[in-house]
């Protein structure tokens, strides 16, 4: 009774969710909404709607999402990996993953693999926009002491911090030169150099640059030797980041047993089911089809605790 009425909620749901994505192409944005929100320029939408995402064109995913308090940080996430979507279209597309997952594992092997592979499929762009998320803050954190030696030079050398800000962006390659000329795009429309690098430091969600922009945000308030505080923050952040360095080296034994714990069990089982079908055949029969669940389930468990036990905060 369970699998037909689970089996009639989720095709209900995929119904909906076409419906839905046709009316979403149908629509039409404003295109000075969409100019301004390439340049980084908020357009009055709520908080939680990051990167020029439009409220009316989602109106049934963009309550659902609010509804469940997901809104906030999905749109920080999404807006400090740098994807190109809105947090509705984000959360449509875990949806469907998690939809196609269901529908095909009820269809091979009843309700309880339909939940599992719906589950696992769903956290697969949660995951990804995690690892691209923590890549991306990664490599702007290791241009941060590039960005204020050239920030020193400029300054120094008479420019302003508006020309200074135009120097990195012809200067440094990405992520940072992609920022930094989106600060320089929203000053040029007339936002203030404070608001512009806060927007900034809140897209890449890095400490380090936190610590900048607070430092330049001091200075337009009471002055100061912006000069030589750049110079002091720069050597920190040197400091941390070859100290980063040096404990990713110290625990790469560790992060490496994670990696083959975690995919020698998978791969076992794909050699010996093209070495010897019938050996394994019985262990995906519906009645024992639980126990490689469980199994990859525990492995995905075990490999986040063993990523989490490496991951040591400086």
């Amino acid at each position: 009774m369970v699998g037909p009425l689970l089996f009639g909620v989720l095709l209900a749901l995929g119904v909906l969710l076409a419906f839905v994505a046709t009316w979403r192409m149908l629509d039409a944005r404003d295109p000075i909404e969409a100019r301004l929100a390439s340049f980084g320029i908020a357009t009055g939408a709520a908080p939680t709607e990051a990167k020029g995402t439009r409220r009316r064109a989602w109106p049934l995913m963009t309550r659902i999402v609010q509804g469940l308090g997901l809104g906030p940080g999905l749109a920080a996430a999404l807006s400090q990996a740098d994807l190109p979507l809105t947090v509705p279209e984000f959360a449509l597309i875990v949806l469907l993953a998690g939809f196609l997952g269901s529908v095909l594992g009820m269809l091979r092997g009843g309700a309880l693999l339909g939940l599992g592979l719906g589950f696992m499929l769903a956290v697969i762009p949660i995951v990804y926009l995690r690892s691209r998320q923590a890549k991306r803050k990664r490599q702007f954190t290791e241009q941060i002491p590039d960005v204020l030696t050239m920030l020193v030079g400029s300054l120094r050398a008479g420019h302003g911090m508006s020309q200074a800000l135009g120097v990195l962006v012809d200067q440094l390659p990405p992520p940072a030169s992609v920022e930094f000329r989106r600060v320089t795009r929203a000053i040029s429309l007339g936002v203030p150099t404070q608001r512009a690098l806060n927007d900034m430091a809140d897209r890449v969600g890095s400490d380090d640059l936190d610590l900048v922009v607070t430092a330049i945000n001091v200075q337009f308030e009471l002055g100061g030797n912006l000069t030589q505080t750049l110079e002091t923050i720069g050597e920190t952040v040197r400091d941390r980041i070859r100290m980063k360095r040096q404990i990713r080296v110290l625990t790469s034994q560790q992060r490496l047993t994670g990696y083959i714990l975690a995919l020698l069990p998978v791969g076992l089982a794909v050699v010996l089911n093209l070495l010897n079908p019938e050996y394994m055949r019985p262990l995906f029969e519906r009645r024992l089809l639980w126990f490689p669940m469980l199994g990859l389930l525990m492995e995905i468990a075990g490999f986040l605790v063993i990523r989490r036990i490496v991951d040591i905060e400086v």
